[in-house]
């Protein structure tokens, strides 16, 4: 029991019994440790921040070791590495955008859907523990990007039409256009980058307060719980373990989703009536 312990405060340091060994819920100050380095200062770094560095060195030094010596015949890393790029070239890029503006605009498809991935999983990762998606900044960058680039792509298309065309869409009446035009501007310019940060933002949030909530009852049912609600904390330690396997999957498909809908928003910028 006393193994199981200790792997339990790796896998979720602090998520467990605080005050004399009780139950110690999951709180939203999770996403808000306090400074561990450069405190008071414009560089001022906590956990959260020192994990993205992290992460973000791990992806360049990866991808770094994956393209450094391209041979016709690829070796294992490489394979893993061309296959990696690749989903992303056929399947959102070329498979959205043609060949030609697929290939344009994959370094940006390709950035934000590593990037993502990569700051996802560290929700399940020991000693990390926590999705650094969760908290706004990163969502909203990405979303700022994600915005930019499909406004870019309209106007360099179609640089006097765009902004008409995406506010005054065509075979409309006019009188109706009083409704329609508020409407397109909301979606269109509003709406898209709100939601690209609410919804990668909230899934990872959601996600690590339920893992805390299991491991943490399981923490609570096996060392503090008497008799029979012992048993409960196998209960809870599976749904636990499940729910890390299921927040993989949420990992991949929210980075899949966000750089999915960037690709959208980049064809419809590009549309012909633009």
């Amino acid at each position: 029991m006393a193994l199981f312990a200790n792997a339990m405060q790796l896998v979720a340091p602090g998520f467990f019994a605080a005050d004399e060994g009780g139950f110690h819920p999951p709180s939203i100050e999770e996403f808000f440790p306090p400074a561990i380095f450069f405190e008071g200062t414009p560089f001022e770094m906590n956990r959260i921040m020192l994990i993205r560095v992290i992460m973000t060195i791990v992806l360049l030094v990866v991808f770094y070791l994956g393209t450094r010596n391209m041979r016709i015949v690829p070796g294992r890393f490489q394979s893993l590495t061309e296959m990696a790029l690749d989903f992303i070239r056929v399947n959102i890029a070329e498979d959205l955008l043609g060949k030609v503006d697929g290939r344009r605009f994959l370094p940006i498809l390709c950035a934000i859907f590593f990037m993502i991935f990569a700051f996802n999983i560290t929700g399940i990762i020991p000693g990390f523990n926590i999705g650094v998606s969760a908290v706004v900044g990163v969502p909203l960058v990405l979303a700022v990007v994600s915005y930019i680039t499909f406004i870019y792509a309209g106007i360099k298309k179609s640089p006097g039409k765009f902004f008409k065309n995406s506010l005054f869409p065509a075979g409309v009446p006019k009188p109706f256009y009083i409704l329609v035009t508020p409407i397109e501007f909301f979606s269109t310019f509003i709406l898209r980058p709100v939601t690209l940060t609410l919804r990668l933002m909230m899934n990872l949030v959601v996600g690590h307060l339920l893992l805390v909530l299991f491991f943490s009852a399981t923490w609570f049912f096996f060392f503090q719980a008497e008799g029979l609600l012992k048993g409960l904390g196998v209960l809870t330690l599976a749904v636990g373990f499940a729910f890390t396997l299921f927040e993989i999957l949420v990992a991949f498909l929210q980075a899949y989703i966000f750089t999915i809908l960037t690709g959208v928003y980049i064809q419809l910028a590009l549309a012909e009536e633009h």
